[in-house]
């Protein structure tokens, strides 16, 4: 069994076995469907001190993620490192969103993914839709680094240009679908992040009041959304009703909605120009 493999300090963890075969399977560099397939197999001394260090990181509370190096998110796999925020199961409503705007959008092409972080929103685009020109903006050259790394993997390099700055790229382009997942908690909420010491701080605090940047985002986007246009924003579950009224302020004319996960929190905000 699986379990007789590990220390027994792993059944102290949320979802054990799910845990004990992901770390099997990063130690073994086999797919978990081989570990499953293989339950006879031992691991030489070698293979239990890795497995040994990757429990002892695991009880102090490093993140899964970046004991393997890669996350999934959308069907796909990233390469992760803590220069990156972990790709999250809630932004894949950000994705949903705009995949399905596209497809009513086929003349859309030109997509800006400010943040990007690892890359997963826009790489997840250009896998689904070869023809998206996409940007992606981030303050971080480390992070940039694991972006284009993913970029690479996915063979999609082609189409993505990655660019460092602080949101919007330099050149005066405008897009047709504008995605964000920026930084949204409060500074004082930051402490109750059970992943703070290990997740980048640059891509976790947003401010006094978890909306600095994306009000700054929100302020120097009109003149660089097309008609029709669509900005997609991601917030912190107890800001979407202020994260809702910035959206209307900027876009008094625009279609402006709050969209809730899949766990019923306030998680996405809607802007569609007609």
């Amino acid at each position: 069994m699986i379990e007789n493999k590990l220390p027994s300090a792993i059944n102290c963890t949320e979802q054990p076995y799910q845990v004990a075969l992901i770390l099997l399977a990063h130690v073994l560099q086999k797919p978990k469907t081989w570990v499953l397939a293989h339950p006879e197999t031992h691991l030489n001394p070698e293979q239990k001190a890795h497995l040994e260090q990757l429990v002892s990181r695991l009880q102090k509370g490093e993140p899964l993620p970046y004991l393997t190096g890669k996350q999934a998110f959308f069907g796909l796999d990233f390469a992760v490192s803590p220069a990156v925020l972990i790709p999250r199961p809630e932004t894949e409503l950000l994705v949903e969103e705009a995949l399905d705007w596209l497809k009513i959008r086929p003349d859309a092409k030109n997509v800006l993914d400010v943040g990007t972080g690892s890359g997963c929103i826009a790489i997840t685009l250009a896998t689904r839709n070869p023809l998206l020109a996409i940007t992606a903006t981030d303050l971080s050259p480390a992070a940039l680094e694991i972006a284009k790394q993913n970029a690479e993997s996915h063979q999609v390099k082609a189409q993505i240009t990655f660019e460092q700055t602080d949101l919007l790229p330099s050149s005066n382009q405008s897009f047709d679908l504008v995605c964000a997942n920026l930084p949204y908690i409060p500074s004082r909420k930051l402490k109750e992040v059970n992943t703070l010491n290990y997740e980048p701080m640059l891509a976790l605090d947003g401010g006094a009041d978890g909306l600095r940047l994306i009000r700054r985002l929100l302020e120097q986007l009109p003149p660089r959304l097309n008609c029709p246009g669509l900005v997609l924003l991601e917030t912190e579950a107890t800001l979407g009703a202020e994260t809702l009224a910035l959206a209307n302020e900027t876009f008094p004319q625009a279609s402006v909605c709050l969209l809730q996960d899949l766990a019923g929190l306030d998680r996405l905000v809607r802007i569609e120009v007609l």
